[in-house]
């Protein structure tokens, strides 16, 4: 295990809705040691194993039982079921997910993009219930109807009317990267946050995400301070060339092309001290074993990815 280096902050944009480090275990399958960074291990809900019909209250024990200490659940979620299972287990919401109805910010129809809205102001005021310092925000779409300058302009005008109740609440609209063919750079990335001009707007960074167009690292250290939170996803680029682009994510944890100790020393240059949620796209990888076993291993998995 490599000694950890001093860290060299960035001097970039921040928000001020800055997220407290907090020291904890890390626990995998078989030894309890310390964590050599003060990051906190997180689970999108989207993404949990099949295979039982399990209320919100066991799957959010099962996560805690496997050394997770936080969810990211989505924005159509039962709010009384959330906060009954929060409250019960201990474990914190770290994000919500709306990118269901953000994806209609794209929308040429004003009545689509209002659904987003509504979608958008109903996750924050959730968000603020749960005690959740931020929210995934998708930024429409790119597509053959609609064009990357119509995305860019109806994104943000949509996302703007939200602003006033983000700052109110003390909740960070974050914008994920995802394959919507948009914002395919950090510059750009980083300039669509900054012009904004609110500590209400910053980034939901998926490391998976950017690996068939790039290397993390190189985003992490532009970001900077904008980064939120983070979403901890593995890719093949050997699967994507010879098997088709998504198959890319068909791969275990730390068998992909992540290159693990560079993204965490970017990490580290930046002070970045937050959530690291497990978005697993391996949906082969958790037929294999019950949800169970599957969540403990990508519980070790994510522990020695921290440690990298």
């Amino acid at each position: 295990m490599k000694t950890k280096e001093a860290a060299n902050f960035l001097k970039m944009s921040s928000a001020p809705f800055a997220v407290a480090a907090l020291s904890s275990t890390a626990t995998n399958a078989e030894v309890v040691s310390p964590k050599k960074r003060a990051l906190k291990k997180g689970y999108m809900l989207n993404t949990f194993p099949q295979g039982k019909n399990l209320s919100m209250l066991e799957k959010f024990q099962m996560l805690k039982d496997a050394g997770f200490e936080g969810v990211e659940p989505n924005s159509h979620s039962d709010r009384d079921e959330i906060l009954q299972a929060r409250d019960k287990t201990g474990l914190a919401v770290a994000s919500i997910s709306c990118g269901t109805h953000t994806r209609f910010f794209s929308n040429p129809a004003a009545g689509e993009r209002q659904k987003g809205l509504d979608g958008l102001l109903h996750a924050l005021r959730d968000a603020k219930a749960f005690g959740a310092k931020s929210i995934l925000v998708v930024p429409g779409g790119v597509d053959e109807k609609v064009s990357y300058t119509e995305n860019y302009k109806r994104t943000q005008e949509e996302i703007r009317k939200a602003v006033p109740l983000a700052e109110e609440l003390g909740v960070v609209m974050a914008i994920e990267n995802v394959w919507n063919n948009f914002l395919l750079s950090p510059l750009e990335a980083a300039r669509y946050v900054d012009e904004f001009k609110s500590p209400a707007v910053g980034w939901h960074f998926d490391i998976g995400n950017v690996i068939s167009i790039g290397w993390p690292e190189h985003w992490i250290r532009v970001l900077g301070k904008r980064i939120q939170k983070l979403h901890i996803k593995e890719f093949s680029r050997k699967k994507m060339n010879e098997e088709g682009l998504r198959k890319g994510f068909a791969v275990e944890y730390l068998e992909g092309d992540n290159d693990w100790p560079a993204v965490m020393k970017a990490l580290d240059e930046i002070g970045y001290e937050g959530w690291c949620i497990i978005e697993d796209a391996c949906g082969p990888c958790k037929e294999k074993i019950s949800p169970e076993a599957f969540l403990k291993k990508v519980s070790a998995q994510l522990d020695k990815i921290l440690a990298s």
